[in-house]
């Protein structure tokens, strides 16, 4: 995701004030009631970096209740495993915490814009699960999510769940090159192909580069099979 510009021990069964009571700790309802599993997620992601946990995930979840809770279940399922395929396709299945050509990190700072580039003009390269990236979309991402990301970007790679905060502002505020943003596409049943066509297709939809479509196509239906689902009735590809 890199040219957006405007970018889980038992858990017991009473239900106390929002929140499930789990193991001496309590965890939110909306992180307990996620459709992926703690199992499903290390099925998913068997390689990952110690950084993506899974309660960084979830504890995330409260800055976008919507996520994956619209709708019915299958379009739940349907929301989480594209998510998660679009990520597992930009960290190489969650391996990666930040952009690994540093070549590149002096490019993302966009002079034009009136804030600048704080904290150095090669801070903004990609990190995250959605590789954020860019000095407006540090700013824009920081605002909604109340962190000054812009003068401290090197959050979004040390706090697992600020990293996954920033994903989900991109899946849920951002339309990128498309015409709206992943999560309505989804629950909307515009199909996985528009979740591309937000997050990069400029540089993969309409033919341009059928190796990275393709690679996220087959991540999507992975995920929606462990998942027990299909991939929805909208179009696959872009």
């Amino acid at each position: 995701m890199k040219l957006f510009r405007t970018l889980s021990l038992l858990a017991s069964t009473a239900v106390l004030s929002g929140a499930l009571s789990m193991a001496g700790q309590t965890t939110p309802a909306h992180a307990a009631s996620f459709v992926v599993s703690e199992a499903q997620f290390d099925k998913m992601f068997p390689n990952r970096s110690p950084f993506y946990t899974y309660r960084g995930l979830t504890d995330a979840l409260s800055a976008y209740p919507e996520f994956a809770n619209s709708g019915d279940e299958a379009t739940r399922k349907r929301e989480a495993a594209a998510f998660l395929a679009n990520v597992s396709h930009e960290t190489a299945g969650l391996r990666y915490v930040v952009e690994q050509n540093t070549s590149n990190y002096p490019h993302y700072c966009d002079r034009s814009q009136p804030y600048g580039c704080p904290a150095g003009v090669a801070a903004y390269y990609g990190r995250g699960p959605l590789q954020l990236s860019w000095n407006y979309n540090y700013k824009a991402a920081g605002d909604a999510l109340h962190i000054d990301l812009l003068r401290n970007p090197g959050q979004v790679e040390r706090d697992p769940v600020t990293a996954w905060k920033a994903g989900l502002w991109s899946w849920n505020t951002q339309t990128g090159d498309g015409t709206t943003t992943p999560h309505d596409a989804i629950v909307n049943n515009k199909g996985f192909g528009e979740t591309i066509r937000s997050l990069n297709g400029a540089l993969e939809c309409d033919g341009k580069n059928p190796h990275e479509l393709n690679d996220r196509i087959n991540l999507y239906k992975q995920f929606v099979g462990l998942l027990g689902t299909d991939v929805g009735d909208g179009n696959i590809s872009c």
